[in-house]
């Protein structure tokens, strides 16, 4: 996003941002930035509710007016509500065999997912392996967390690529598994917090760091929105 706007910029087009994460937004500096403390995915606020989206672009445009930069301010409207709070999602018994928890637990979401994809007849997952493959993927993601060299595991790509992959398929599979559809970023949310897919891939992270790999390789692995250090703190 910053870095996006500063070269719109320099080709001389005004530009402001939406930030929904002050940490992002505080990291690429984007020229101007308006920082909304509301649920991920509504930018400009409650849905429905267009005089507060008025308001908010309102206060974004009027960034335009600094006479230098980088802006950042803050809303002075803040929104909550359980639009990110994790879902309440039973994961169906584990396919458990000889494998770590994490891929019997993937292994036992494939009919959930399974039932999703039928429904729906689209799928997010793919980027490198299809849903089939996300157990296995999942596996060799926790012996990274178990402290095996990342680069050793056989991890078959870039592993933001096959994290994204590992999260659809979760977000995806419980869509199956509760009644109506999650808002914002619920699903995601489950799949962090409670999941020991979500837990592996924290831990993996994490290891990854330690490892020396490159940072875009360990730091997103997850939402940095979701990211836990080792003393529970984001």
């Amino acid at each position: 996003m910053g870095t996006l706007a500063s070269v719109l910029e320099q080709a001389g087009i005004a530009t402001v941002a939406l930030s929904l994460i002050r940490q992002q937004v505080e990291t690429t500096r984007p020229p101007r930035a308006l920082h909304c403390e509301f649920p991920l995915g509504r930018p400009l606020g409650r849905p429905g509710d267009a005089p507060l989206q008025r308001r908010v672009l309102e206060a974004a445009f009027a960034l335009l007016d600094a006479e230098s930069g980088p802006v950042l301010v803050d809303y002075d409207e803040v929104i909550d509500d359980a639009a990110d709070e994790p879902l309440a999602c039973t994961i169906p018994p584990a396919d458990d065999g000889d494998v770590d928890p994490a891929e019997a637990e993937a292994r036992g979401l494939l009919p959930a997912w399974r039932r999703t994809f039928d429904t729906h007849g689209r799928t997010t997952v793919g980027k490198v392996v299809d849903a089939e493959g996300v157990p296995e993927v999942v596996g060799r993601f926790a012996r990274v967390a178990e402290g095996e060299a990342w680069k050793d595991v056989g991890l078959p790509g870039d592993p933001t690529k096959l994290a994204g992959d590992v999260r659809n398929f979760y977000e995806e599979a419980s869509l199956s598994l509760v009644d109506g559809t999650p808002s914002a970023r619920q699903a995601e949310s489950w799949f962090v917090s409670h999941t020991r897919a979500g837990d592996v891939m924290q831990r993996a992270r994490l290891a990854m760091k330690e490892q020396g790999a490159g940072f875009y390789f360990w730091y997103y692995l997850l939402p940095m929105n979701q990211h836990r250090d080792p003393d529970g703190t984001t």
